[in-house]
């Protein structure tokens, strides 16, 4: 599938650019105002970067924390570190699987998170931040032919951003 994304400083520019879409014989099913008013960047599918992060931090932690657990546990009894004289020999090594857990969790949490906040949101952060700027957006989807149209139309409304994307279907 093939995107044209137009970014139009005001309402009133994103209403006009609609209009010449529709004229042009672009039909509406495959244009989209986002803005205020119109739909919103969850309702189009943009995807939320924090969102996605929070995703990648827990799909990490579910194999790294059980990982930092044993990795800890093995740790403890390979060395046969006495760090609490009263716990004993299982607890000691029980409490470095905590540790190693905890290890794993931080882990999941830095690098999942963190990672997937900086990178994992392509261009939809920078769109979100227009839209939260009150600028609007002109989406069309449709075939390269089609996206060509577009472009010639909405370059008239000079707009501060416009971009194609293709998608692959498999």
């Amino acid at each position: 599938m093939n995107y044209l994304i137009a970014v139009l400083s005001d309402r009133i520019l994103a209403e006009e650019a609609y209009t010449a879409l529709e004229k042009s014989d672009i039909p509406r099913s495959q244009l989209s105002i986002l803005g205020k008013g119109y739909k919103t960047a969850d309702e189009f599918g943009l995807i939320d970067p924090n969102q996605q992060a929070k995703k990648r931090a827990l799909l990490m932690a579910s194999w790294l924390v059980p990982f930092g657990f044993a990795g800890g546990y093995l740790f403890n009894l390979i060395t046969g570190l006495d760090t609490l004289d009263w716990a004993g020999e299982p607890g000691n090594h029980i409490v470095g699987g905590l540790l190693g857990a905890i290890g794993g969790a931080m882990g999941s949490l830095f690098v999942g998170g963190g990672v997937g906040l900086t990178l994992g949101s392509g261009d939809a952060l920078p769109y979100r931040n227009r839209l939260n700027a009150g600028k609007y957006l002109i989406v069309v989807q449709g075939t390269e032919s089609l996206k060509k149209k577009a472009t010639q139309i909405l370059r008239q409304f000079d707009p501060e951003n416009i971009q194609g994307y293709s998608t692959s279907e498999y």
